[in-house]
C-alpha cells in the first residue's frame, strides 16, 4: 500500500490565530489508509462543542460547517507541528485539547492541502 501525505500549501482558515494556522504551510502530514478529500461535517477548534453529546446536539440541529477536505489525525499532526514550532504546537495544546486525543480528526481543506505518495512525489 503507498503511503500518502498532504503537503499544506497555503494558510488553513480557521479560529485559532494566524500566526498559529501559518506554522502549518510546508508541512506534510500522513494521512490514513482510508483518506481522501471529500465532504465532512466539522466544528470550530475553539467554538465548537468539547463532548460527544454536546456535538451530537449540534450536528441534529445543524450547527455543523461543511468541510471538503483531508483528515489527519490531530495528535500526530501536532506532533509534526512541534519539530517546526514549538510554540504553536502548545498554542494547539493548550487551547483545544479535546482535539488532541487519540482517534480525533483536524481536517485540511483540500485547496490548502497537495496530496504526495511515498518517496515525494506529486
Amino acid at each position: 500500500m503507498i503511503k500518502q501525505t498532504v503537503r499544506i500549501i497555503a494558510v488553513p482558515p480557521g479560529e485559532a490565530p494566524l500566526w498559529v494556522r501559518q506554522k502549518w504551510v510546508g508541512l506534510e502530514l500522513p494521512l490514513t489508509p482510508w483518506a481522501s478529500a471529500k465532504s465532512f461535517r466539522a466544528f470550530g477548534v475553539l467554538s465548537g462543542p468539547r463532548s460527544y453529546l454536546a456535538q451530537l446536539w449540534a450536528v441534529l440541529r445543524g450547527r455543523t460547517e461543511q468541510i471538503y477536505g483531508f483528515p489527519v489525525e490531530a495528535a500526530r499532526a501536532v506532533d509534526i507541528l512541534q519539530s517546526s514550532s514549538p510554540v504553536a504546537a502548545a498554542w494547539w495544546r493548550e487551547n483545544t485539547p479535546q482535539l488532541i486525543l487519540p482517534k480525533r480528526y483536524m481536517i485540511f481543506p483540500a485547496e490548502v492541502c497537495e496530496v504526495v505518495s511515498e518517496g515525494g512525489e506529486v
